[in-house]
């Protein structure tokens, strides 16, 4: 095999080469993207055409492969393109027959091979699974967008009428923003950074809505049973929920380029690599690679997951490729991981970082998909906290929250911390057909219940756990739950702390409330990624793209009144859930450790553009 591609020297990598790695493939015979619409705006002038291609290319980490732009009177789709199905001809715009419907689209549609026979009259340029996209709008009008199963964000402009569309797929897995010229014009981008600048107001656009210029407005498309938070009452059957996920998966192998699977040795990642691993000799790109399945896991040296992630990569035969970072790596990464993931929630940047780092090494070795374990926690109620549930009607209503939720925080990381290189994260949990069958079981099978010994997610480690068919090993089936932050090594957040406490003083977080009055921040930590996303995104509609409120073990506001101990507690670690994590926090934690931990991290505010290397260690 040959050498990676260069790497800008912004992080360097100690490269091993994998003799089976599929990097030796025709990357050239390889749909991930980013989209920016600027509608009826005043001005089509050359002078507009080119600060639309400025702010475009603001999005081409999305999709390095290629870039259009087309131009239709007042109007202008824009795209970057990521290639991983029918590389050759699937680049963007797409059009139906009479190119009079034009469509800009971020995503993959699982069922367009079905989708494709219920049009027998109609013409397909490509073989890309969005371009049934502007044919079934031809034949269906708006109504057809609940017809596509997979992850989406598009824009459709009509030119016979001059009317748009826009629309964003049910749980908010692709990233998608909207804004509003003072001339009228509307926009829509994939990440916020290309239209902040330009927009008078934007905000994110909701998860499983559309938007319509006859109409004026938005409408929810995606009205599944569950989002009304009543309490169902479905009996649990383990094989129809095995079978669920397993078909999740399958469908997700959709792929004609390299792909991978993200394996943190913890439960959810663990059975998505074991589904993955048993079908993955039926895809194109295995009969492409003669390889086995490749697999990734990130962490400090000795973390938990690197020790669980070899131990499944063992049993399951993967070639698996381990990411060492250091605390230094990671605070250095701080302000590219800010820009990309467009957020100061504390949470997702903790956990946004290794996974910012380790995306950028699995690119290099010409893996352009993959596969992801988020979402479980959501719809299982997964999260350490969820054991001070009262009641199965409180239990269910956290989960709908969470899912609810999803777009601001895991699909939000997953989603720009790979697309920051141009690689590609698909989420078999949140499969629209798989979150109905586990949302639909009455939840006191989800209740944890020690003196029963059930722990959390045990209906899903119970329907694979096969004797006679082994998915994973008993220890692995059954490992506690570790948030990503916290399984990529312990020091990591309380070296993250203990940086903070260097560069935000106590007069500072004195004076929060007014220089943050909205989400004032509560803690050193938080200030200083305030800070940082400010100089980024300094306008007030950024600001309101966070989220706020109280959390403990990453639970929703409400939650946090299921024990009265976690409100002098507040932090979204999991080790914050006290008496429940096998590593849980001390009572108070010491000063005295994050003064140590301190001295051993450089002090100083890292620039962007502006930092020295350091070493990242890649064993593979």
């Amino acid at each position: 095999m040959g050498c990676p591609k260069f790497l800008e020297p912004r992080y360097y990598f100690k490269w091993k080469p994998q003799p089976d790695a599929c990097t030796i493939l025709n990357l050239n015979n390889l749909i991930m993207c980013g989209i920016l619409a600027v509608l009826g705006c005043s001005d089509d002038s050359q002078a507009k055409r080119a600060r639309v291609l400025e702010l475009s290319r603001r999005l081409k980490h999305r999709g390095p492969d290629w870039s259009g732009l087309y131009q239709y009177g007042d109007s202008y789709l824009s795209h970057q393109r990521l290639a991983v199905v029918d590389p050759d001809s699937g680049d963007q715009p797409l059009y139906n027959e009479d190119e009079k419907i034009v469509v800009t689209v971020n995503g993959e549609i699982y069922n367009h091979e079905e989708l494709r026979k219920s049009l027998p009259n109609h013409k397909f340029r490509t073989g890309s699974d969005c371009d049934v996209i502007a044919h079934l709008y031809e034949e269906h009008g708006e109504n057809f967008v609940d017809m596509l199963d997979g992850v989406f964000s598009f824009v459709l402009l009509d030119t016979s009428d001059n009317s748009f569309l826009a629309a964003r797929d049910a749980i908010g897995i692709t990233s998608l923003y909207i804004g509003w010229g003072l001339d009228g014009s509307i926009w829509i981008s994939s990440e916020m950074k290309g239209l902040n600048d330009d927009c008078e107001h934007f905000e994110a656009f909701p998860p499983g809505h559309l938007y319509s210029s006859k109409r004026g407005g938005l409408k929810r498309w995606y009205n599944p049973t569950w989002f009304s938070e009543a309490v169902p009452s479905a009996p649990y059957d383990p094989i129809v929920l095995r079978n669920a996920f397993e078909n999740a998966v399958v469908k997700r192998l959709m792929t004609d380029v390299p792909f991978g699977v993200l394996l943190s040795g913890g439960l959810d990642s663990s059975l998505v690599a074991s589904i993955a691993a048993r079908h993955f000799a039926g895809t194109k790109a295995a009969k492409l690679c003669e390889t086995q399945l490749q697999s990734f896991c990130v962490g400090l040296e000795g973390s938990p997951d690197l020790k669980a992630g070899k131990e499944v990569a063992d049993y399951l035969g993967t070639a698996h490729h381990e990411f060492h970072f250091t605390v230094q790596d990671g605070i250095d990464a701080i302000e590219d991981v800010i820009y990309h993931i467009e957020t100061y929630d504390v949470t997702t940047i903790r956990a946004s970082t290794p996974m910012f780092l380790m995306s950028r090494k699995i690119k290099s070795l010409g893996v352009k998909m993959v596969i992801s374990g988020e979402g479980s926690d959501e719809i299982f109620g997964g999260y350490l906290y969820f054991h001070k549930a009262p009641n199965k009607e409180e239990f269910h209503r956290e989960t709908c929250q969470k899912i609810k939720a999803l777009h601001q925080y895991d699909c939000l990381r997953a989603n720009k911390a790979t697309s920051a290189w141009g690689l590609e994260a698909r989420v078999p949990f949140l499969d629209k057909e798989f979150i109905n069958v586990v949302m639909s079981i009455d939840p006191e099978w989800k209740m944890i219940k020690p003196e029963e010994k059930r722990i959390e997610k045990w209906i899903l480690r119970k329907a694979f756990d096969d004797e006679e068919h082994s998915y994973l090993p008993k220890h692995i089936l059954y490992r506690q739950k570790e948030q990503f932050s916290d399984g990529v090594g312990y020091s990591w957040i309380d070296g993250l702390k203990a940086h903070a406490e260097l560069h935000v003083s106590d007069k500072m977080m004195l004076n929060a409330p007014n220089i943050f009055p909205h989400n004032t921040p509560a803690t050193k930590e938080a200030y200083y990624y305030r800070m940082i996303f400010e100089r980024f995104f300094p306008q007030k509609s950024a600001i309101l793209t966070v989220p706020g409120g109280a959390s403990i073990a990453c639970s929703t506001a409400r939650a946090v009144e299921w024990d009265a101990s976690w409100s002098s507690n507040l932090d979204p670690s999991g080790r914050a859930a006290l008496g429940i994590h096998d590593s849980a926090y001390e009572t108070k934690l010491s000063s005295t450790v994050n003064t140590n931990l301190a001295t051993k991290i450089v002090d100083t505010v890292p620039q962007m553009m502006e930092r020295s290397s350091t070493q990242v260690t890649i064993q593979s």
